[in-house]
Order: C-alpha cells, then structure tokens, then sequence
C-alpha cells in the first residue's frame, strides 16, 4: 500500500456520508491555535481557565520579583527575591507543560476517533 495520507484521507471521504464526511473533517488535524482554543472546550475547561489564570498572576510575581531583584541593596534581599522569581518561573512553566499535555491528548483522543470512523466504514462494508 503506498498511497499517501492525503489520497487515503480522498478515499475514506468519498466512502462516507455527507454527515460523517463533515464529522471525519472535524478531526481533522488543527494548527496550533486551533489546539489551544480547544483547551477551553470539553469536560475540563474549568480546569483550563483556573490554570490559565493562576499562570498569569504567577507571570506578574514573577517580574515583579525580578524587578526587586535588581533593586534592593543587600545580598540577602536578592538571594530572596531571586530564588522567589526563580520558584514562580518554574510554576509558569509547569502550568504550561499541563496546557501542552492536554493539546497532546486531545490529538490523540481526535486520532482514536478517526480510527474508530475507519473501522465501522470497514464493518459497514462487509
């Protein structure tokens, strides 16, 4: 079988139904921004939007801690505030690894259903 995705992705579209034609090109893959407006779509957008937030009041700590950084004269104040920006960035970037799983395990899920499109067409068939 050398037919490439796109011939193949023709084939299953012309097999299908007008209604699961559209349904097969809803899962379609989504460019970026299409994946992170999906964030805050589904069972788990509280979730979503209550990290987006705590991300970015986590943001602003942090260069606000940055900003004293550079501002205070002793040695221990920036120790304090260096480690404190330094605690807060990585809570950032936590909250953006959560925000980046959650884009990979929509593709997947999205990626099972396609699959699952393909085997009831294939059962349909015989």
């Amino acid at each position: 079988m050398n037919k490439s995705n796109e011939e193949i992705d023709e084939i299953i579209k012309k097999a299908l139904s007008q209604e699961e034609a559209q349904f097969y090109e809803d899962l379609d893959e989504q460019n970026l921004p299409e994946q992170l407006l999906g964030l805050y779509k589904g069972k788990l957008k509280w979730i979503t939007l209550y990290a987006t937030l705590m991300q970015l009041a986590l943001t602003g700590l942090a260069g606000y801690c940055a900003y004293q950084f550079f501002t205070v004269e002793t040695v221990k104040e920036m120790v304090t505030w260096g480690v404190s920006g330094l605690f807060l960035a990585l809570s950032v970037s936590m909250i953006k690894l959560f925000h980046w799983m959650q884009m990979n395990k929509n593709s997947i899920v999205r990626e099972i259903k396609r699959i699952e499109l393909q085997i009831s067409m294939m059962n349909r068939k015989e």
